[in-house]
């Protein structure tokens, strides 16, 4: 029958055994020991305290005084200036009558007066503010002043323009000239100011027409007739309109016999 820690009954069970015991390890000692119970052993009574009880005081002389760690001002000498001996003389005093030279009767007042009226006013020169706290910069370098205007040349006609506009008054004179043409030979006809006028007048008067037979058209277009008659008298508007433009841009019109 086994034990409750599992263990079988067995007669070698009932033999004494030899306790054996487990032997210790040596126990840490300090390599200071020594050292640490001779310093018990000394007496410390006399340095219980915050330091020694004893202090030997310094003497009077070497307590420091008043304003001696402040730095010592080299010794004061005399103050002479650089060029002492280049400089002018001092003014003359109220009791000095100084050595006059040539006297002049020129009256410096009036003459500095006048010439400060009739003086030109200086020009203030020209600047620019670019932060709110009013930083002025020059104008000139800076881009904004338009110095194109002061170069040579500045509004004269490029050449190339000038060839251009020379070719085309020559393509328009030539024009000229071949209506001109055929005008004396009766292919053309030119309008006179009472027949351009009479046209333009009729032109309006039937565009005038058709614009009252488009207001009292129905507003809905919903059959094919109706639809169709408003696109047609839109388009006869619209024509009648560039018609009266053209007559209107053009004060010379020729026609044509044929």
């Amino acid at each position: 029958m086994a034990t409750m820690y599992g263990q079988q009954e067995s007669i070698y069970n009932l033999i004494p055994q030899e306790e054996v015991k487990q032997e210790k390890q040596a126990r840490y000692t300090s390599k200071f020991r020594g050292n640490v119970k001779v310093e018990e052993k000394t007496k410390k009574t006399s340095s219980k305290t915050m330091g020694p009880a004893k202090v030997e005081l310094k003497k009077p002389e070497e307590f420091h005084k008043k304003h001696s760690k402040e730095p010592q001002l080299p010794p004061k000498t005399k103050f002479s200036y650089p060029d002492e001996e280049t400089k002018r003389p001092a003014v003359p005093k109220r009791d000095e009558k100084p050595l006059m030279g040539l006297k002049s009767n020129k009256n410096f007042v009036n003459t500095n007066a006048v010439e400060n009226i009739m003086s030109v006013p200086k020009k203030p020169a020209a600047n620019f503010v670019d932060t709110v706290n009013g930083a002025t910069h020059p104008l000139t370098p800076s881009g904004l002043m338009p110095k194109y205007v002061k170069k040579k040349g500045y509004g004269e006609v490029p050449t190339y323009l000038q060839q251009r506009n020379e070719e085309v008054q020559r393509a328009q004179e030539e024009y000229d000239e071949y209506i001109k043409e055929h005008y004396r030979r009766g292919a053309m006809k030119c309008l006179t100011e009472e027949e351009r006028k009479a046209i333009m007048d009729g032109l309006k008067k039937n565009w005038e027409e058709i614009h009252h037979q488009y207001q009292g058209l129905s507003v809905v277009t919903d059959t094919a007739p109706k639809k169709a008659r408003k696109e047609r008298m839109e388009a006869e508007m619209k024509q009648l309109e560039r018609d009266i433009e053209l007559l209107e841009k053009h004060k010379v019109i020729y026609i044509s016999n044929h």
